[in-house]
């Protein structure tokens, strides 16, 4: 079943029961701008945080690194570099995982930038 997603156009696709496909609940969400170094994910961030995926928005078709950091354990999710897209639509990368070290981080490389959702402190 698809279904828009309230105020923003988009599309959301659930299960009959009503959950998102992957298993994923609606939680919270954080907007990491481009260039930004280890910004934490929630108020403060703590162990057992979820984070759900990410979705990557490059600005150019040769955006930055995308890396994450489970504490002070990094993380590559996106390598970016020259032409390493060929579109500048955005793209969802499923994590589905829990800290296990401290705060879930993002750094974002040039002309790249993340949506980040999950359950955060």
């Amino acid at each position: 079943m698809t279904t828009p997603a309230a105020n923003t156009g988009a599309l959301v696709v659930v299960n009959p029961d009503g959950s998102l496909i992957g298993g994923a609940a609606a939680g919270e969400y954080e907007t990491v701008a481009a260039s930004q170094t280890a910004q934490v994910l929630g108020t403060t961030g703590a162990i057992g945080d979820t984070l759900d995926g990410l979705l990557v928005v490059p600005g150019t078709t040769s955006p930055g690194v995308v890396t994450i950091l489970d504490g002070a354990t990094s993380i590559p999710v996106f390598v970016g570099g020259a032409s390493s897209v060929s579109t500048l639509i955005p793209f969802w990368v499923q994590i589905g995982a829990k800290s296990v070290s401290g705060a879930w981080k993002v750094t974002t490389g040039a002309n790249v930038s993340v949506f980040a959702t999950g359950d955060f402190t």
